[in-house]
């Protein structure tokens, strides 16, 4: 397997999407362009609906990725985790369709006598931090998150910092939802350090709407487009340059 580069977007909500097209029909279209889509349900005080539940772990399962309900003031903690957990997962899913191919139908790694089980497991480890990463962090900037864009801000310089002792390449984006004229508005482009938004927070003007689903397809597009072969494409060449 190539080193190739694990492309994510990572979205950070508060409820139910209201506008636009099915976020889950296009975190499915997400995961066809080797793109994870991960959520965490940012609440407060337990103000969460059922629906909102149910629509967040439903974007994650059909974006291949890991949703998370969480508190605010333990975001820092989770958003570490669950972008650690999906780049493990993603990897763990294209060495099971690797060995599959290798050792025939039905073949994964729990199958694996518990050596060379290890081993694979030693592999999967190594990739998680040796492939190049693109994190794309989608924000939701409805009224209602107002008083948690503080903890959004610290988790995400947090999470740079705990990514920083990896030898894979990080890229970061950072976009937030509803946009002034369109979907999304860009925050910061693609850039290796995600410090670079501090102070970006304070700026935004909040909306009431929760376009979800025309978030997800505007962040889709702000990938480098490469070759569709497998989730993780081993012919990865940076388009900046960076």
């Amino acid at each position: 397997m190539g080193k190739g580069t694990l492309k994510q977007i990572l979205l950070l909500t508060d409820g139910c999407s209201n506008q636009g097209e099915d976020p889950i029909a296009i975190a499915a279209l997400a995961k066809e362009e080797g793109i994870t889509v991960n959520v965490i349900g940012v609440v407060e005080d337990d103000q969460i609906s059922e629906q909102g539940i149910e629509e967040i772990k439903s974007i994650a399962m059909s974006g291949g990725g890991i949703s998370q309900i969480v508190y605010a003031k333990q975001l820092a903690k989770t958003v570490q985790m669950v972008t650690r957990k999906a780049m493990t997962q993603t990897i763990h899913g294209v060495v099971n369709r690797e060995l599959t191919q290798i050792l025939g139908q039905n073949q994964e790694i729990e199958d694996l006598p518990p050596e060379k089980r290890g081993q694979v497991m030693e592999v999967v480890d190594e990739l998680g931090e040796t492939m190049d990463l693109e994190l794309l962090i989608l924000v939701d900037t409805s009224a209602s998150m107002k008083n948690k864009l503080v903890m959004v801000q610290e988790a995400l310089t947090d999470l740079s910092i705990s990514l920083n002792s990896r030898v894979g390449t990080n890229r970061f984006s950072l976009y937030s939802f509803p946009g002034k004229r369109k979907a999304v508005d860009k925050l910061v482009g693609w850039t290796p350090k995600i410090e670079s938004l501090t102070g970006v927070f304070h700026k935004l003007s909040l909306g009431g709407i929760t376009p979800t689903g025309p978030a997800l397809q505007e962040a889709i597009s702000m990938f480098p487009r490469k070759s569709r072969r497998s989730l993780i494409s081993d012919e990865y060449q940076e388009e900046s340059g960076m």
